[in-house]
């Protein structure tokens, strides 16, 4: 295989992982639902080798699961698994904010994080806040995240906490638009701002302890919107991806 035709097939290969994990976290797919290499051909519009990448590559994200017969299932989460997964991402995070601020980062490298701030204070002041609004903190919440990760200057590191990130429910802001139509949802955000303004303080003074433990008890935010969205059945449709879910007793 020529370099362009690895370029392409890469480039199949995260099609249709995208399209499939679209398909799950959206519901369309849903727990125990089995997946076949042709299905997924037939889904996707990729064909049969970087499909099948692409379902091996969900399961080793944790949304499918190998079955003996062949093919896939869309595996189904207690809310402990997420909780543990939220869990994960908080300790992994928690370390790149200990790194930044240990290793040292330069105020040239620390304005992009200081402007996404100010984005973010200008966002959370707004109340009531609208769904638009908490649709635009989604993308800025995700920004800031990334933003924090990257000073940590640990490849291998970044890398983990993309994969955590990618577990159902795991990421940053995985019930922000959840949370958007709950009573407690501004009280919510100011309170994660305040994380993010004190990370960046701790980090700017090189507090490594500091910065890792705001960064794990920020974590515990995305728990707790968690355990709101499962008692407020009556928004679901802005969380699909809840059909994952499973009880605990399961």
């Amino acid at each position: 295989m020529n370099e362009r035709d690895a370029e392409r097939s890469v480039s199949q290969t995260v099609r249709a992982q995208l399209a499939l994990r679209d398909m799950i976290l959206s519901g369309r797919l849903r727990p125990g639902e089995r997946i076949s290499e042709l299905q997924a051909v037939d889904i996707t519009g990729v064909s049969r080798t970087p499909v099948r990448l692409a379902l091996v590559r969900l399961e080793d994200e944790g949304l499918l699961q190998a079955i003996p017969s062949g093919g896939f299932m869309v595996k189904a989460f207690t809310e402990r698994d997420i909780l543990d997964s939220i869990e994960l991402r908080g300790t992994l995070e928690g370390l790149a904010a200990r790194f930044a601020a240990e290793r040292g980062v330069s105020a040239r490298s620390l304005e992009p994080l200081k402007e996404c701030l100010g984005d973010l204070d200008q966002l959370v002041r707004q109340d009531p806040i609208s769904v638009e609004a908490f649709s635009a903190y989604v993308t800025m919440n995700a920004r800031f995240h990334a933003l924090l990760n990257e000073l940590s200057a640990s490849a291998p590191l970044i890398r983990e906490i993309d994969r955590v990130s990618a577990l159902p429910f795991a990421s940053p802001s995985a019930f922000v638009m959840a949370q958007s139509a709950l009573p407690e949802a501004h009280q919510i955000l100011l309170i994660g701002q305040d994380h993010h303004r004190i990370v960046v303080d701790a980090i700017e003074n090189r507090e490594g302890a500091r910065a890792e433990a705001v960064m794990r008890e920020h974590s515990r935010l995305a728990a707790r919107n968690l355990r709101l969205a499962i008692r407020n059945r009556t928004h679901l449709e802005l969380m699909p991806a809840l059909a994952l879910l499973k009880s605990s007793a399961e």
